[in-house]
């Protein structure tokens, strides 16, 4: 670890902080060992009595021995909060979003993270590809209740191909995991023509060998920018060529709900948009364990949205206006058509950014919501979705809210993705 991990500051009543401990203190070691990460202080600050090595803003070394009979966080933040950098990905994916990217963009966007810690505080989807044996004994070791794993192919020379890394037999690592109990979620970017077919047939197989430890895949179509000079030409889905995926995966489902209790596979709601077809049901969705890799969000908005309708019926407010993304319009629509309040304008934004066969509503800028809604009628309020924008509430173009705003001339209400919070949006309580 070097020279340990400074400390940013420790939460009010915390253990942390009745032991002394403070801003701009370092912690050196816990229970004698070195801490390299912010999963190894979790595990080894896990027992009843723990031993801290603190270096204090004075440069004096204390030796702190804390009593945590409640097995409680001990208040601790710290100025990196993985205590060392995220881990970049090694791979040079054909279907990479990040080097679809336009150039010009802030810093952060462009950097590729295959990091297990992210993946198991935060969900990212990781390949296992830059995992040495150390790595795996250490998240086996301290017992990862789960990660998210970015699987495509199941045949190591396909993934290979995929992710252009000689490194990519995953199956045989992914079992060492199940072995030791933990989780996993599966990801396929369904690539046309390279992992689909037969070769999906092989993946899911594979993986529903591994059930329940594996406890869901997702199949989720390539996202194609206009930004792909001199990569690996990728062919998008069609209507036709989403409508066989959707079936071969429909069957897949139908056989494994009857031998494992589960559908365990399941489609980005991208692939029934682009097929024409009606996205199922929320019961077909079971746990939604995918729905924030977008399985199961149409599904989930529309039952939500019902609820609310059906618990407090209310007045459709007046001079509401609504953005979203092109795939999501129509259902939006549906929606506040069923408040029989015809007032209510849904704009779908073509994304000019990436290019237009970008459909999704996260993806979309400042910059394409100005143009696409200039000299639009936006009434009072326009309400936009929270996946367009950052933590900090800034769009992919680093456009603000504020500055949107300006330009259209109209108050902006953004909203999570839930359809309860549409409802009450689109009412007068």
């Amino acid at each position: 670890m070097g020279t340990g991990a400074l400390i940013k500051s420790t939460a009010e009543g915390s253990i942390a902080r009745e032991a002394g401990i403070e801003k701009g203190d370092t912690l050196l070691s816990v229970n004698g060992q070195e801490v390299s990460d912010i999963l190894l202080y979790r595990f080894l600050t896990s027992d009843e009595t723990v031993e801290l090595e603190i270096q204090k803003k004075d440069g004096t070394i204390e030796i702190i021995e804390v009593y945590n009979e409640d097995y409680e966080d001990l208040g601790i933040e710290f100025e990196n909060e993985l205590i060392d950098n995220p881990r970049p990905c090694r791979n040079k994916c054909i279907f990479c979003f990040v080097d679809q990217l336009p150039k010009g963009m802030r810093k952060t966007l462009y950097f590729k993270d295959d990091d297990f810690r992210l993946s198991a505080l935060m969900g990212n989807y990781i390949t296992l590809t830059n995992l040495s044996d150390t790595d795996i004994e250490n998240i086996i070791k301290m017992r990862l209740p789960r990660i998210n794993v970015s699987v495509h192919a199941a045949d190591p020379k396909v993934r290979s191909f995929m992710l252009g890394n000689k490194n990519s037999d995953v199956i045989p690592v992914m079992k060492r995991f199940a072995k030791a109990g933990t989780a996993m979620n599966c990801q396929i970017v369904l690539c046309r023509g390279i992992n689909d077919g037969d070769r999906l047939d092989e993946t899911i197989n594979e993986l529903s060998k591994l059930y329940p430890s594996v406890q869901s895949v997702s199949v989720v179509p390539v996202g194609l920018t206009k930004h792909r000079l001199g990569l690996t030409d990728l062919t998008p889905y069609d209507e036709n060529s989403a409508r066989e995926v959707i079936s071969r995966v429909w069957s897949h489902g139908e056989r494994l709900v009857k031998e494992l209790g589960s559908r365990f596979v399941f489609l980005a709601d991208e692939f029934y948009m682009r097929a024409g077809m009606p996205v199922p049901d929320y019961s077909y969705y079971e746990d939604f364990l995918q729905i924030e890799n977008g399985v199961g969000l149409v599904a989930a908005l529309k039952e939500e949205f019902y609820q609310a309708l059906k618990s407090r019926p209310a007045t459709p407010a007046k001079g509401i206006s609504i953005a979203t993304g092109v795939d999501a319009a129509p259902v939006i629509k549906s929606l506040a058509d069923m408040l029989g309040n015809n007032e209510i304008k849904v704009y779908p934004i073509k994304n000019k950014f990436f290019g237009e066969s970008i459909t999704v509503t996260g993806l979309i800028t400042g910059r394409d919501l100005i143009d696409g809604l200039a000299g639009k009628s936006l009434g009072d309020t326009l309400v936009i979705a929270r996946c367009m924008l950052n933590s900090d509430g800034v769009f992919l173009d680093d456009l603000t809210v504020e500055d949107v705003q300006n330009a259209l001339g109209v108050k902006i209400k953004v909203l999570e993705n839930n359809g309860a919070e549409l409802y009450s949006a689109l009412t007068i309580n």
